[in-house]
């Protein structure tokens, strides 16, 4: 390692790189940020010394579930006692939540290494953000000879810096939704084509979710060209037990099915292969997936932040997440499990409000923010577009907006405390059910309010 090391001279060297070199989690796509293409990460690769051909990996893409999907199945094999690396993006908090083994973070002390020693060949090659943390993961996956890495894509597949592993032991491909549409393509077929662009010639490859627009794509292309398996037509060995490992899992958005049986289903075709028949341990998959959020240290995926008051926070923030999002949240309301819903929305300003608007809870009261970062939608936009739908509609409008997310945070905690109270003074001996609190609408969102519960 560096023998100048510090935790001051870490923190300016990685605030060099985020000053540098603009990311799109951070500066959405703007020039610089997105680099669709290769041959940039195929050059590094190889300056690296190849790391790519150095380690086993399951290479996972889709526009929603894949973030839950590589951490179930990290999880997994981290459980059944294999040495697991895991990809993933974006972080929430920290930058090297990216890049995991068995669960725990990238060392300060391995990134300020790399950087420091290849930050000139960085710049001299105009390397973009993403390419440079693929590298920094592949390079500490094959330093520390993982049993198996699992690989998220960025963005689509075929044109994505990860898609340089040329032989994975198996892909996966989780749902298909119309997001990043100027760049994937203007129909979910299309960018199911975009998708698919990780399969690779005779190897395995996986879909979450099947349905006819997508699957004559899948199918073309993997004729002839690698064995596909579509999860929801086939009975995967665990399914017989799902229904109580949805019970239990740490992971407790209803979607979360579809993911189960995805990642149950690249579990049966892993544990084949040479090497990885400790997958066939079911009580150690079982019991590592259940504990997906803890022993990966997930967050932002219908995550309880607080029990009084109850607060959810989750990342979902285009149309195909926030359906199944706010469906469960209404189905709570019904079923009973709350009094009242309360809703903290941020929306980055790229993702189509418009498709989102029609999904949100008629009976709900919405607090709008805009997260501090320069992508957002501004509060006081959402509120207005808000409004007009709703009037139009003749439905209620129950909304403000607060610039700061501390400040809807803190507005949405004030009104659960007044309706707890109101709702305790009006009932009967039972006691009432709580107002339910969820945070959502973009990562940034989720991101500056998590720190907000931590004690």
């Amino acid at each position: 390692m560096e023998s100048n090391f510090s935790e001051a001279e870490y923190l300016k060297l990685v605030q060099d790189i985020f000053r540098r070199f603009p990311s799109v989690q951070k500066d959405g796509f703007t020039a610089g940020a997105y680099k669709p293409g290769l041959q940039r990460m195929l050059s590094f690769d190889q300056a690296l010394g190849s790391p790519s051909r150095a380690f086993r990996s399951v290479h996972i893409a889709g526009t929603n579930g894949k973030g839950s999907v590589a951490n179930m199945l990290a999880s997994a094999c981290t459980g059944c006692s294999l040495k697991t690396g895991l990809f993933t993006s974006p972080h929430i908090l920290d930058f090297r939540e990216r890049m995991r083994i068995g669960g725990a973070m990238i060392p300060k002390e391995y990134v300020f290494s790399f950087l420091s020693q290849w930050m000139n060949w960085i710049i001299a090659h105009d390397l973009s953000f993403f390419e440079i943390t693929t590298g920094l993961a592949f390079k500490w996956f094959a330093d520390e000879k993982v049993d198996l890495a699992v690989i998220e894509t960025g963005l689509g597949g075929r044109l994505d810096s990860t898609n340089i592993l040329e032989r994975p032991s198996l892909t996966v491909i989780t749902s298909i939704g119309l997001d990043h549409c100027d760049l994937l393509g203007d129909t979910r077929a299309k960018i199911a084509a975009e998708k698919a662009g990780i399969f690779k010639l005779g190897v395995p490859a996986v879909v979450g979710e099947s349905d006819p627009e997508t699957e004559v794509v899948f199918d073309e292309k993997a004729w002839m060209f690698c064995p596909l398996t579509y999860a929801d037509h086939v009975r995967p060995a665990l399914w017989h037990r799902h229904a109580a490992i949805l019970r239990e899992m740490d992971l407790q958005a209803r979607v979360q099915e579809k993911n189960l049986r995805t990642v149950l289903c690249a579990l049966d075709i892993l544990k084949q292969q040479p090497g990885l028949q400790a997958l066939g341990n079911e009580a150690a998959v079982e019991e590592g997936i259940i504990h997906t959020a803890r022993d990966m240290d997930f967050h932002g995926r219908w995550e309880r932040l607080s029990a009084q008051p109850y607060v959810i926070a989750d990342i979902g923030h285009n149309a195909q997440a926030l359906e199944h999002n706010f469906a469960q949240l209404q189905e709570l309301l019904k079923e009973g499990q709350f009094s009242s819903l309360i809703i903290v929305y941020g929306v980055m300003a790229d993702k189509d409000l418009d498709a989102i608007l029609p999904l949100m809870p008629v009976d709900a009261t919405y607090i709008f923010t805009a997260p501090d970062t320069p992508r957002a939608l501004r509060e006081e936009v959402i509120l207005e577009r808000f409004k007009a739908f709703r009037e139009t509609r003749e439905q209620p409008v129950r909304a403000y907006a607060f610039t700061a997310v501390r400040q809807a945070v803190q507005m949405a905690v004030n009104l659960s405390k007044t309706l707890s109270e109101q709702l305790s003074r009006s009932a009967s001996a039972e006691k009432p059910a709580p107002p339910l609190i969820y945070i959502g609408g973009s990562t940034f969102v989720v991101a500056e309010a998590l720190p907000l519960f931590r004690t």
